[in-house]
């Protein structure tokens, strides 16, 4: 982790309680959805970090505390920085508040949260689906969504395929 790193971790602890730790030579901490927003601006207005580049979840299912884990990629341009925030949230309808206000670049990818996880984000200007068909149900990337197969097609007709095989001759 370098070393510039160190006090915006310490000021992300003394101010929203987050939890630093490191993996892989990657700094991250872990806060609680309520402060994502003032944590966000924080970044931005006193430690240069000017851009929200990557903005996912991760679903631990059958886990439900947490159930997901929002993963914000905060970078500072100007110092080559990188920083990981985790927000854990829990059980089947997780929320948590948008940060547009601060990074609007974060629109499309709130929405990409609310279609393939079904984490509602409150304050989002127009929080509907962004890859899936408006009318779909459920949402993809959930690790409890059924998942939906055809019948492998030989899995049909495997007797007449077991005939047409060549057999030793007696």
């Amino acid at each position: 982790m370098k070393a510039e790193l160190q006090p915006v971790l310490d000021a992300l602890q003394s101010a929203f309680g987050a939890q630093p730790s490191e993996f892989r030579e990657q700094a991250r901490a872990v806060l609680a959805a309520e402060h994502i927003v003032a944590a966000a601006r924080l970044l931005r207005d006193a430690h240069g970090f000017n851009m929200l580049a990557a903005l996912s979840a991760v679903d631990y299912w059958p886990e439900r505390q947490p159930r997901l884990h929002v993963v914000y990629q905060f970078k500072n341009l100007d110092k080559n920085l990188r920083l990981e925030l985790r927000v854990p949230l829990d059980g089947d309808e997780p929320e948590l508040p948008s940060v547009i206000e601060v990074f609007p670049n974060a629109n499309w990818h709130e929405r990409e949260l609310w279609d393939m996880f079904g984490i509602r984000v409150t304050n989002h200007p127009d929080l509907r689906r962004i890859l899936m068909p408006a009318d779909w149900v459920g949402h993809p990337l959930r690790k409890d969504y059924p998942l939906g197969y055809e019948e492998v097609q030989f899995s049909f007709n495997f007797e007449e395929i077991d005939q047409r095989k060549p057999r030793p001759q007696d």
